[in-house]
């Protein structure tokens, strides 16, 4: 019979199949718990139910929802799996609810279904019902009774119980004895539900008769078709023995901690036996019961005492129940019960499991969001078993509890990546035990950057220095903005956002290192400091940005060498040639006169524009000085009539700057009481001074000739200088177109500086300047036949013949104005008319030179002037 119901075992199974397909597809998802139920023995792929239908997802969803499943036990994830492209729940593994479940009544298998975007979690219940694949099984295949020949009828023996691995109506329901006239069996149930045989004597044993009976015992169970397991029965008759042992209670019970140790006592038993002698010595033993109990209890034959020989676990197996047998020397046998209930100790602390985790975490994320979601479980019971969790750290994070064991990890305030790029928080669960048991586990939380950080310069503003005629490109500064963003978000670039008019052409900056280099060559006068807008943006979208300002300062250098303004460079250069400005000194002059006053400017600014005067080259040293710094050329002494009556004067005119920058003005004086009186003593010094010059030339060309060999070199120097000399200095002014047509001139650049001084000074040609930019002269202008000779008749001039300041010698002498005045007195000039009539009524100018007095004419050729500068040239004095 142990052999029928292999072949009928599929067949079985597909039938109870059908049912459980159909009950699974009517299943509805529940909101909150979903709920499938299955037959055991299932195959591999076999079709749970549609847990993404039930879930509300359609099959668009399933790739950015991710539905998968968790557990936290994670044995239970290897029966179950969730196809990716339909959603469908399949079995992974074949199901056996007796190993799953045991003896349960009831088996399900529970994990949850997780899907994504947004992250959730739904609880799935698959309840596994039982089939009748297993067939009753006896413990041993045979067992052996010896029964005395004298006991009554209505005797009872147990024969112990079989096993069905089934639940149900597909357990265990009942026994079946093989057809004999001694034997009937009985079925008992015990308290737990357990069902064992009992074989009741119907009519008394006659040894002599019969000594051995062989019986099969069936043991059946209710499925469809039912399932049945056999065991022998070995009756041995013995003589006669009345009285069996009596156990003093039928049922024991003992309570034992699971965290007892081994040989820990359990409790004893005992029994009494009424008979005598051997038949009255009793002796205990375990009745038919699974290996597993045998390996856990010790029974001592003789005194009753179970002791424990294994550990314990309460979360294995909560309560064991013991057969215990009492036999005496006659082999009558007494049984009775030992239920052992197994007391809980809390000795599991919390498994945690992360079922999943979003990280990295958006640093915007508001507050509440899920970030993870965790499974807790504690294997104990009761008190034992109730878990609490809390974080350990200091995160902005929180701790929600859920349903079924299940926690969400959840952000309490805004994150921010820019103090805290990760969190590391601890989770810590906690059983409600007596001493508590925890367990943790670490959760990294990391916080990816968004673009809420606007670059920060280094300085709001910043100052550059520069020296003017710097180099196109020349590095100015470098500006440096900070972004407290990661990557793009914090990759500052920097341009030019404005600034002062003007500023723009002037520099430039470095996109990636905000170098800011100079466009062009400063010029320190032209511009002197200019302000610019640098703005960093960062690379974020949308992005953010800041503006700082950038002010440069041009520093000055001595770069320009100072412009004399008066005397003109011009003018100078005329007089070197023989025809320029003078200035007329009266020879009473006393010490501190003023001559002049050089005029300069310089272009720099500080010490750069310091101007220094210094009278560098003079005929007679110590008879002019000039201010240091005021320019004033004024006499050292008083002129004496040994000086020179032209005076060339050179002043050097030095600014402050490193190296220092000049220039040179050229100032011709006159020493004359008036250009009248001049004239005669300029004309005799002229011819009187070539003689000493060709003494000075033979005396040196003698020299020479003596000491060729030593002083050939000063000799050559000497011949050189020799050449070139000319007649004196002091005539140079009086030489040919030394007065001009037009009138007094003043540089074009007069406006740069003020001349409060007046002066006398001799034009020379060409210098054609608007008479409107001068201040108009206080005398009238004279003819230059009137400066060199008044009289047309040979008479002498007034300001030849008479000394300076006294009147004219002769009275009739043609006077315009007030008479001659002292040397303290301004001085006056004859009035403008021509001297020569033919020259007034438009004579030709031959007839006007034939009128000129012999006298004149000498003079005219020793001041090396032309004939017709005295009847067509004019001298006009300015102020």
């Amino acid at each position: 019979m142990a052999g029928r119901p292999g072949p009928s075992r599929r067949p079985a199974a597909g039938r109870a199949l059908l049912p459980a397909v159909l009950l699974c597809l009517c299943c509805r998802a529940a909101p909150e718990r979903i709920r499938y139920a299955i037959p055991e023995e299932l195959g591999r792929g076999s079709l749970v139910g549609p847990l993404a239908r039930d879930l509300g997802l359609s099959p668009a969803e399933l790739p950015a929802r991710k539905l998968r499943v968790a557990s936290a036990a994670k044995r239970q994830l290897r029966y179950f799996t969730v196809s990716g492209e339909n959603g469908n729940l399949y079995v992974s593994e074949r199901l056996d609810r007796e190993q799953m479940c045991g003896e349960s009544p009831s088996c399900a298998v529970s994990f949850e279904a997780l899907v994504q975007n947004p992250l959730n979690v739904f609880h799935v219940d698959v309840a596994i019902h039982d089939v009748n694949d297993n067939a009753p099984r006896f413990l041993q295949d045979s067992f052996q009774l010896e029964i005395n020949e004298l006991t009554p009828p209505g005797a009872r023996f147990a024969v112990g119980m079989a096993e069905d691995a089934d639940v149900g109506s597909n357990s265990l329901q009942g026994y079946e004895l093989e057809a004999n006239e001694y034997f009937a069996v009985e079925v008992k149930d015990s308290q737990d539900g357990s069902k064992f045989a009992e074989l009741v004597l119907r009519r008394a044993l006659d040894r002599e008769r019969e000594e051995n009976l062989r019986l099969v015992l069936t043991a059946l169970d209710g499925g469809e078709p039912p399932r049945s397991g056999t065991a022998q029965l070995c009756i041995n008759v013995t003589d006669a023995n009345d009285n069996p042992p009596v156990f003093a209670h039928d049922r024991y019970h003992a309570s034992l901690r699971e965290d007892a140790p081994p040989g820990s006592a359990v409790l004893n038993v005992s029994a009494s036996d009424a008979d005598f002698g051997t038949n009255a010595q009793i002796s205990y033993r375990f009745g038919q019961l699974p290996a597993k109990v045998l390996e856990k209890f010790v029974l001592n034959a003789e005194s009753g005492r179970l002791v424990l020989q294994e550990p314990l676990d309460f979360e294995d197996t909560r309560s064991y129940t013991l057969l215990l047998e009492a036999r005496d020397g006659g082999g009558l046998v007494a049984h009775c019960k030992v239920e052992v209930e197994v007391l809980d100790v809390n000795d599991n602390a919390p498994e945690i499991t992360v079922l999943s985790i979003s990280s990295p975490v958006p640093e915007d994320a508001p507050a509440g969001t899920v970030v993870a979601l965790l499974n807790v479980n504690d294997a104990d019971s009761g008190e034992n078993g109730q878990v609490s969790c809390e974080l350990s750290g200091e995160a902005p994070l929180s701790i929600v509890a859920s349903s079924g064991g299940s926690y969400k990890v959840v952000t309490a305030s805004a994150l921010d990546r820019e103090q805290a790029a990760e969190h590391r928080v601890t989770v810590v669960a906690r059983d409600g035990g007596s001493p508590a048991l925890s367990s943790r586990t670490a959760l990294v939380l990391e916080v990816s950057d968004v673009n809420d950080n606007a670059p920060v310069f280094e300085e709001a503003a910043y100052s550059a220095y520069v020296a003017e005629n710097n180099a196109a490109g020349a590095p100015v500064l470098r500006v440096r903005a900070r972004d407290a963003d990661a990557g793009a978000n914090g990759r500052v670039s920097y341009w030019l956002a404005g600034g002062s008019a003007g500023a723009a052409p002037y520099v430039s900056v470095e996109a990636r290192s905000g170098a800011v280099y100079a466009q062009r060559s400063f010029d320190y006068e032209q511009c002197r400091e200019f302000a610019v807008a640098v703005r960093a943006q960062d690379g974020g979208a949308p992005a953010r940005s800041s503006t700082a300002t950038v002010r440069v300062f041009v520093l000055d250098r001595n770069d320009n060498a100072p412009r004399v303004l008066w005397p003109a460079a011009g003018a100078g250069a005329g007089a070197a040639a023989g025809a320029g400005p003078f200035e007329v000194v009266p020879r009473s002059a006393e010490a501190g006169y003023l001559v002049a006053k050089v005029v300069a400017v310089d272009a720099d600014a500080g010490r750069n524009a310091w101007l220094s005067y210094e009278l560098v080259q003079a005929p007679e040293p110590a008879l002019f000085r000039v201010g240091l710094h005021s320019g004033e050329v004024r006499t050292a002494r008083a002129v004496s009539e040994r000086d020179a009556a032209k005076q060339r004067l050179v002043a050097v005119v030095k600014d402050h700057g490193q190296p220092a920058l000049s220039a040179t003005a050229t100032l011709h004086v006159v020493l004359a009481e008036s250009l009248q009186e001049a004239l005669p003593e300029l004309s005799e010094r002229a011819a009187g001074a070539d003689a000493p010059a060709e003494l000075q030339f033979y005396l040196v060309l003698a020299l020479a000739l003596l000491s060729a060999l030593f002083l050939l070199s000063v000799a050559l120097a000497v011949v050189a200088r020799v050449r070139g000399a000319g007649p004196p200095a002091v005539l140079r002014c009086l030489g040919a177109q030394r007065f001009s047509v037009a009138g007094a001139a003043f540089p074009a650049d007069f406006c740069e500086g003020t001349l409060p001084y007046s002066y006398n000074l001799c034009v020379a040609p060409g210098r054609a300047v608007a008479e409107g930019a001068w201040l108009p002269p206080p005398l009238p202008s004279l003819p230059a036949e009137e400066l060199l000779g008044g009289e047309p008749c040979g008479k002498p001039s007034p300001s030849s013949s008479a000394g300076a300041g006294e009147p004219p010698a002769d009275a009739d002498a043609p006077q315009v104005g007030k008479p001659a005045r002292s040397r303290s007195s301004p001085r006056a000039f004859p009035s403008r008319r021509p001297l020569f009539p033919g020259a007034s009524r438009g004579g030709g100018a031959g007839a006007a030179l034939s009128r000129v007095p012999a006298r004149e004419r000498r003079h005219a050729r020793a001041l090396r002037l032309p004939l017709d500068a005295l009847s067509h040239r004019k001298v006009r004095v300015a102020p």
